[in-house]
Parts: C-alpha cells; structure tokens; sequence
C-alpha cells in the first residue's frame, strides 16, 4: 500500500513539474495544450498506455479553462463599458481629484475622452485620469456645528 501511494505520488509529481514549468514563463493556450498532448501520446510506454478517461477529462478541464478566460474578457469589457458610462454621467459635476504630487484640486467636469482603457476627464481645461478622481459633488467640510 504504501509503495503504490509512493508512486502514485512521484508520477503526479513528475506530470506536473512540465506543466508549473510552462505556466511560469507564460500562459498556456490551446496550441500549447495540444503539443503536450501529442508528446505525451507520442511518449507514452506501450505496454501501459495512458487511460482515455484521463485524456477526456484533461480536454474537459482545458475548455473550462478557455471558457473562464473568454469570461474574464467579458467581464473586462463591461468594466471598461462601465468606466465610459461613469465618465460621461461625470460631465457638468464639480469633481475633486489628486495629481502626481498627491495635491487635491476641485474642478467642474467639461467634457471626456473616451476609448482608452481608463477614460479621461477634462475639467476646468486640465486632463484627468478618471482614476484620479476622489470625490463628486460639492465637498463640505465636517467641522461646523457640534451636535
């Protein structure tokens, strides 16, 4: 029993040093997945060959795995959809924002730059990135009445 936990042990170590090794320097994509594929058929021991099962199953996990990526690229999509959507609602509202130096300025909306991945904002004739923006509206100060 416990030379066969021992083997199962080292083969799954041994199949998946290749594959950590490959995701390390860059993603895997189905070409790549095919080529591992094809090597693995082309050396495996044909008195043992390799469990079909095995390789439906591999396949199976592979296209979860595209399906995951091409929803993250949706995903991405409608974040970037929701970043211009926000800009343009921005236009006309007094916005404070912190340049490079970390400085706050306050300012009115005019107008945005769309297309880019973060949208611009152009207020009072400055360029802002919308992430730079902290607050919208007008800012009140806290210190005032005491109740």
């Amino acid at each position: 029993m416990t030379s066969v936990s021992g083997t199962t042990a080292a083969s799954t170590a041994a199949s998946t040093t290749p594959s950590a090794s490959v995701m390390g320097s860059s993603q895997l994509d189905s070409d790549t997945f095919l080529k591992l594929l094809v090597a693995q058929l082309k050396y495996q021991d044909p008195t043992s060959p390799s469990d079909a099962t095995q390789f439906l199953s591999e396949t199976a996990q592979f296209s979860v795995v595209q399906k995951l990526d091409a929803l993250s690229a949706l995903d991405q999509k409608v974040l970037d959809a929701s970043k211009t959507q926000t800009a343009a609602a921005l236009i006309g509202q007094k916005v404070t924002w912190t340049d490079v130096s970390g400085t706050s300025h306050t300012g009115t909306v005019t107008g945005t730059t769309l297309g880019q991945q973060v949208p611009n904002l152009t207020i009072d004739g400055q360029v802002v990135s919308l992430d730079d923006v902290t607050a919208v509206g007008t800012v009140t100060s806290t210190g005032g009445s005491g109740s």
